[in-house]
């Protein structure tokens, strides 16, 4: 599979991935979707973007870790893209400290978790989240990081 990733820095560069480390995390959680080419953005933001788009687009208050923007082409026509993924570096970073975990793997984690949002899992009851989880924690063993969910 061809994946065409553009990615934008919006917040302080200093210590976020490389735009190779993205493509690597986003190409391994694409395999198995079934497409010759995929479009798909990561914008890495601050908390004021990210806490502005939670509210806007989830009513909820505050920053979060990832946010996923399916898109949906319209009636009759196909399209590479898949979506966008809007990332929050502060919150990564926080998150990633707090759970005694690499922040490296942290963000691994965001990518797969938001790509397969974008994908179409979710984790609204608890067996699609144990399915979700399942799916994370397989690509991110074969991306080389642990358990995301092991404390």
């Amino acid at each position: 599979m061809n994946l065409q990733l553009r990615v934008q820095y919006a917040a302080a560069r200093a210590g976020l991935p490389a735009r190779s480390s993205l493509q690597r995390w986003a190409s391994t959680a694409l395999r198995g979707l079934g497409r010759e080419r995929v479009a798909l953005g990561v914008r890495i933001v601050g908390v004021a973007e990210s806490a502005d788009l939670n509210r806007r687009f989830r009513r909820k208050h505050g920053p979060t870790n990832v946010l996923s923007f399916p898109f949906e082409a319209p009636s009759g026509t196909r399209s590479e893209v898949l979506g966008d993924l809007v990332i929050c570096a502060p919150v990564v970073r926080r998150e990633a400290r707090a759970q005694r975990k690499p922040e490296r793997a942290h963000w691994a984690h965001m990518v797969v978790h938001g790509i397969l949002h974008l994908r179409g899992y979710d984790h609204l009851n608890r067996r699609d989240a144990t399915v979700m989880e399942k799916k994370e924690i397989r690509i991110l063993e074969e991306l080389g990081f642990a358990n995301p969910y092991l404390s």
